[in-house]
């Protein structure tokens, strides 16, 4: 079991929001002419093909595991949320969709209290509930947060923090490359049946959009799995929050969307929540620093 380390799991977890805003702007972009059902199979298959040269050179051992029903687990809950992410993404304004996306560890203390058992304290939810509210502000809540797509937004958010609290788990025994590659692999198979009624050929400029997007999320699901190997779900959930602020600057750069008041502000309070995970570790470390 890798020894415990709440600053390197924050690292991590902040590297993998990096990643995953800058996959959701390919996502925009081939959204434009990519139909969702095909930009979610082509990322499955782009982090499979990725990670089966790493894994066959690893040799038999790679593929040995107890867990196969957790990482089913993992794959389906989390295919399931990849197809509302994706499709906010799609249908809503960058940082809205992103709103939606990284709303997930408000559910994770409570996912990881029932699966888990981890414990939840007040310090855990005063920054989530702190996180939230900069994430609403950053976000601009308008009626794109609040029609139907709220719904699917919101149960994707539930279904990723399933997805999250399961690799918490998974990491106790399971090296990150082995989660991340069953995830592609059973998320490519299952995704593959709906591509029977959607399949057509790409054209280059898609085809370089949906493979760059399905490398930047492969990258940033290892990272996530090896974030959740250092620290508690429940405590470095909030991480996630930055992608709100990756997904705000790439708008800007690329669509000059210019945060104004509300959003800086709220920016100041993802921060806030953030710093208040840190002094707990340090005032408190655990048998395994």
């Amino acid at each position: 079991m890798r020894s415990q380390s709440l600053v390197k799991g924050l690292a991590l977890l902040s590297i993998s929001a990096l990643l995953f805003s800058t996959m959701g702007v390919l996502i925009r972009l081939a959204s434009h002419s990519v139909d969702n059902t095909t930009i979610v199979f082509m990322r499955n298959l782009t982090g499979t093909l990725l990670l089966l040269p790493f894994a066959l050179l690893q040799g038999a051992s790679f593929f040995k595991t107890d867990k196969f029903y957790m990482h089913a687990w993992r794959a389906i809950v989390g295919l399931i949320a990849m197809y509302g992410f994706f499709y906010a993404i799609a249908h809503l304004p960058l940082s809205n969709a992103m709103v939606f996306t990284y709303s997930s560890p408000v559910f994770i203390p409570l996912v990881a209290w029932l699966f888990l058992k981890e414990r939840i304290s007040g310090w855990m939810l005063l920054a989530a509930g702190i996180g939230l509210l900069g994430v609403m502000l950053v976000s601009k809540p308008n009626e794109g947060l609040f029609n139907w797509l709220s719904l699917v937004g919101l149960s994707s958010s539930f279904l990723a923090a399933m997805a999250f609290v399961t690799v918490r788990a998974l990491t106790q025994t399971e090296p990150a490359t082995r989660i991340v590659f069953y995830f592609c692999l059973i998320s490519t198979v299952i995704s593959a049946i709906p591509m029977y009624w959607s399949w057509r050929l790409l054209s280059l400029h898609e085809l370089g959009y949906v493979i760059g997007a399905g490398t930047l999320a492969t990258l940033s699901q290892v990272c996530l799995s090896k974030a959740y190997g250092y620290a508690p779900a429940g405590k470095i959930g909030p991480a996630n929050y930055l992608a709100i602020i990756f997904a705000g600057l790439w708008a800007w750069l690329l669509w000059d969307e210019r945060p104004d008041r509300l959003a800086i502000i709220g920016m100041m309070l993802i921060f806030i929540a953030l710093l208040l995970c840190l002094p707990r570790e340090k005032a408190a470390p655990t048998p395994l620093d």
